[in-house]
C-alpha cells in the first residue's frame, strides 16, 4: 500500500495528553476526538490537516497513558500513517490495534521537515521525501500487521478472518 501526504512534524516526547488532551475523552466519537487531536501543541492541525497527510515525530512519540483515543484521533483526523523516530511501546499496540500504521526510522526522522511531501511504501518501508530527495528506510511492518491495518483495526480483522 503507498500513500502520499504532507508532513505535519512534531518533536520527541510528544505523550498521549498532547495527542488528545483528557478534557476530550468524554466523547467516543472518532471524528470529535479528531476535532480536538494535537490542540494543546498546535492548534492549527485540526482545522487545516487534510486527508492523506502524514504525521511525523521524534523519539517516544506516544508516550504517556495507554489510552486507545490518541490513535483513534490521529486516524479519524485523516492521517494514514505516522512515522517516527520510536514510538512508546503501548502507543505502537494501541495503534495497529486501530488500523493506524506505524513506522520507525531512527534519527533519519531529523531529515524530514514540516511541510514536506513523503511517498510512504507500507508494504516495504520505503520512504521518500519528493521535496528533499532524501529516502528512509523502515522496517515493513509484517503481512499480519498490514492486513490488521487495511481492515480497519483488530476487530474488523477478527471479524473478517472469522
Amino acid at each position: 500500500m503507498s500513500l502520499e501526504g504532507k508532513v505535519w512534524r512534531y518533536g520527541d516526547n510528544i505523550d498521549t495528553d498532547v495527542i488528545i488532551p483528557a478534557r476530550y475523552l468524554n466523547s467516543f466519537d472518532p471524528k470529535e476526538l479528531a476535532s480536538h487531536c494535537m490542540v494543546d501543541i498546535d492548534e492549527s492541525f485540526a482545522d487545516n490537516v487534510r486527508e492523506g497527510d502524514i504525521m511525523v515525530g521524534g523519539h517516544n512519540f506516544g508516550c504517556g497513558s495507554s489510552r486507545e483515543h490518541a490513535p483513534i484521533a490521529i486516524k479519524a483526523s485523516g492521517v494514514p500513517v505516522v512515522i517516527a523516530a520510536s514510538f512508546a511501546r503501548i502507543f505502537y499496540r494501541n495503534a495497529i490495534n486501530v488500523g493506524l500504521p506505524v513506522l520507525e526510522i531512527g534519527d533519519d526522522v531529523e531529515k524530514i521537515k514540516a511541510g514536506d511531501v513523503l511517498s510512504v511504501d507500507l508494504s516495504t518501508g520505503k520512504i521518500v521525501d519528493k521535496t528533499t530527495g532524501d529516502v528512509f528506510q523502515a522496517p515493513p511492518l509484517p503481512g499480519f500487521i498490514q492486513d490488521i491495518a487495511k481492515a480497519g483495526g483488530l476487530i474488523n480483522y477478527v471479524k473478517e478472518y472469522k
